[in-house]
C-alpha cells in the first residue's frame, strides 16, 4: 500500500451554483459545458471556479435529453449573479439547441437569471411553465432557447487537496487521471476545477516577491529536491500532481477524496500520498487524509 501520510487538507466555504445544460446531443451539451466552465481553474487569478460535476442521461433530465452538470464557484454571494449571468448568456446559450436548468432545488440565496437573459429576446420572450418548472423562452436562430427564471446558489466547501508523488511523469500522470475518473463515476457533488482535473503547478501563500500573494510551491517540486533544505520529496521522486476538489458539502468532499485515495492507494508507481496545508491562514475545514482511506 502507498504510504498515506499523517496530514490533513486545509479547506474553505464558498458560494456554489449547480446549472444543467442540455442539447440534442452529448457532444453539443459537453462542448457548451466545457466553455461555460472556461477559465475558471483557481480563484487565484480567476474570477470564478468551475468544473463538471457529472454527464446526465436523458432520462435523468428534465427535458428527456442528454445533458452536462456544471458547478460554479465564487467567493462572495453576490459575484455569483455576475458569473452565471455572463457564462450562461456569453457560453451556453450561444451554443446550438441547447437549454438551461436549476439543480440546485434549494438554496439561501438565488437571482433571477433567466429574466435577465430573456432581455435579450428584445421583447419577443414569453415567460411559459414547461417541465414543471418556471421557464423563459427566448427566440434564436435555431429555434427557441429555454432557461430556467431562478438560479439558487449556496455555500459549499472548497479547496480539498490530494498531492500525488511518483517515480515517473508517466505512471504519476495516468494515477492522476484513473483517481480523477474515480471522483466523477462515484455518487460524489464534486468537480475538479483544474485541466483534466489535475493541477501541475501547486502554489504555497506568499512569495519573495512583494508583489505575489502566492507562488510556486517549491516543497513539492522535484528539480528543486537537494537544492532547497525545506523540499517534503523523497530523493526518488520524479513528479508530483494535485487533485483540486470542491463539494457541495464536507460530506460530499470527504466522499469525493476517499475515492481518489482509495484508486491511489495500491498503485506501485505511487511513493506518497499526501496535502498541503497552510497553518490556517487558508481555510478553517481540516479533513485528515488518514481518514479517508478505505479498507
Amino acid at each position: 500500500m502507498v504510504e498515506v501520510k499523517d496530514t490533513f487538507s486545509e479547506c474553505f466555504e464558498m458560494w456554489y451554483s449547480r446549472i444543467l445544460i442540455t442539447a440534442i446531443d452529448e457532444e453539443l451539451a459537453l462542448a457548451a459545458a466545457r466553455s461555460t466552465v472556461g477559465f475558471a481553474t483557481s480563484i487565484i487569478l480567476c474570477s470564478a471556479e468551475a468544473g463538471i460535476e457529472k454527464i446526465m442521461l436523458a432520462d435523468q433530465t428534465p427535458d428527456g435529453r442528454p445533458g452536462v452538470l456544471i458547478q460554479i464557484w465564487t467567493r462572495r454571494s453576490k459575484k455569483m449573479k455576475d458569473e452565471i449571468l455572463a457564462r450562461i448568456s456569453q457560453c451556453a446559450m450561444t451554443a446550438p439547441t441547447t437549454r438551461v436548468f436549476n439543480m440546485l432545488e434549494e438554496g439561501p440565496k438565488s437571482e433571477l437569471i433567466g429574466k435577465l437573459i430573456s432581455y435579450f429576446g428584445d421583447g419577443h420572450q414569453k415567460k411559459i411553465k414547461k417541465y414543471n418548472r418556471d421557464l423563459w423562452e427566448i427566440p434564436v436562430m435555431d429555434g427557441l432557447f429555454h432557461i430556467e427564471e431562478t438560479f439558487n446558489f449556496a455555500k459549499g466547501v472548497a479547496g480539498g487537496l490530494i498531492v500525488i508523488i511518483g517515480t515517473s511523469e508517466k505512471d504519476t500522470l495516468a494515477a492522476a487521471r484513473a483517481a480523477v475518473k474515480a471522483i466523477h463515476e462515484s455518487s460524489a457533488k464534486a468537480i475538479t476545477s483544474f485541466p483534466s482535473g489535475i493541477c501541475r503547478s501547486g502554489s504555497k501563500i506568499g512569495s519573495k516577491y512583494s508583489f505575489l500573494n502566492e507562488s510556486s510551491n517549491h516543497q513539492f517540486c522535484p528539480s528543486l529536491v537537494g537544492i532547497v533544505d525545506d523540499s517534503l520529496l523523497p530523493k526518488n521522486a520524479k513528479c508530483v500532481y494535485e487533485i483540486v476538489i470542491n463539494a457541495v458539502s464536507e460530506n460530499e468532499l470527504r466522499k469525493a477524496m476517499s475515492e481518489a485515495i482509495t484508486t491511489l492507494k495500491d498503485n506501485k508507481h505511487m511513493l506518497q500520498i499526501t496535502s498541503s496545508n497552510f497553518n490556517g491562514e487558508l481555510g478553517s475545514v481540516k479533513i485528515n487524509l488518514k481518514d479517508l482511506i478505505k479498507n
